[in-house]
């Protein structure tokens, strides 16, 4: 073979393996970059101070809420749920389950 040619052989055979290094390189930072934003979220949503039944409530209701063009739900980046800072703003001037019972209790007591 062309000497030429084969030089351009390993020439391609190199740029094959680098990129194939640089792929998997890729893949672990996006893996991580993935961790790192689901580490954040969870910090974020355990910062709120809120009960996991609250929460359930709080995301169910946001998503009913969610726009709809068509017959299907508006997102943004994916998402079906309005941003983090807007659930915990929300979060902040809706009343608790318990504060929802001891209103429900009182106005029992109110009606006898």
């Amino acid at each position: 073979m062309n000497a030429k040619i084969q030089r351009v052989c390993k020439d391609i055979e190199k740029s094959k393996e680098k990129i194939s290094t640089e792929q998997a390189r890729l893949k672990d930072l996006e893996r991580q970059k993935t961790e790192l934003e689901n580490l954040d979220i969870v910090n974020t949503v355990r910062g709120m101070n809120i009960s996991f039944a609250d929460l359930a409530a709080l995301l169910k209701q946001s998503n009913a809420n969610a726009p709809t063009i068509g017959n299907t739900t508006a997102t943004t980046s994916g998402q079906h749920v309005p941003k983090l800072n807007e659930l915990a703003a929300s979060a902040e001037n809706e009343p608790t389950t318990a504060e929802t019972s001891t209103n429900n209790d009182n106005d029992e007591e109110d009606m006898e």
